[in-house]
């Protein structure tokens, strides 16, 4: 494993009873990591843990980030058990397309909740030295869509605009603490999200999407891959970047 290594170090991820937050759990389970998996679903989160790889330390917190929980007590509890916290990947998110004149603050706050606030209270919380390890790496999952613009996805775009942004001003707060901050923006990949999305849309409109990324559509484990080399030592200089994993997406 070498640099890329995790072992030894305990990673808190949110979101991961699916999608690119599964993914993460089991890549970094191969590199020796023991796991703190965040999600609302048991059954979900069950099927993530049996994936990973055997022996793997793992414990669960099953949780509604849109409904109000006393996280810090949550994860209290559990790092007695697991071990401080040396790595965080806020994979838990929603994406909503929706036209400007339908947007109410009901649906802006949802998301924000969600995609920014709890993964920032959560970052907050594990940044203090009774529950981090002597050094850190926290990963926020943004999007391209925070990068470029789309019709239909402006509360999105926004707060995954917040994420990176909100992730580099927190790389420069942090970095006293041996703490570095990073986001990672993909473009589209195969999740169930996605295929719901396509679902919706129609062949045509999905096929036109697939072409906007050269190397095609990508999968959970490119962006889990990524995360897993800025949670490791192999990127101990870095922070206070946003790593944009497209398929040549935003190169256009």
């Amino acid at each position: 494993m070498g640099l890329f290594s995790l072992s030894n170090k305990t990673i808190l991820i949110t979101g991961a009873s699916s999608g690119i937050g599964r993914s993460c759990a089991v890549q970094c389970s191969k590199m020796g990591a023991s796991l703190l998996l965040m999600g609302r679903n048991v059954d979900e989160l069950n099927r993530t843990v049996s994936e990973l790889q055997p022996g793997t330390k793992v414990e669960m917190i099953v949780a509604d980030f849109s409904k109000m929980v006393d996280l810090e007590l949550l994860i209290a509890e559990k790092i007695l058990t697991i071990g401080k916290i040396a790595g965080f990947i806020h994979c838990a998110g929603v994406e909503k397309t929706l036209p400007l004149k339908k947007q109410t603050s009901e649906v802006f706050q949802s998301i924000f909740d969600i995609n920014v606030f709890a993964g920032f209270e959560l970052a907050k919380i594990i940044s203090l030295k009774k529950y981090k390890a002597e050094k850190a790496s926290f990963v926020f999952i943004a999007s391209v869509a925070g990068m470029v613009g789309e019709s239909g996805k402006t509360i999105y775009s926004a707060s995954k605009g917040a994420v990176i942004s909100g992730a580099r001003s927190m790389s420069m707060e942090l970095a006293r603490s041996d703490i570095r901050v990073n986001s990672i923006s993909p473009a589209m990949v195969k999740t169930p999200i996605l295929e719901k999305m396509f679902d919706g849309i129609g062949e045509e409109a999905s096929q036109n999407i697939i072409k906007k990324h050269p190397l095609g559509i990508g999968e959970p484990e490119d962006v889990a891959n990524a995360c897993v080399f800025l949670l490791s030592d192999a990127a101990k200089w870095i922070t206070g970047t946003n790593l944009v994993v497209d398929g040549g997406y935003t190169a256009q």
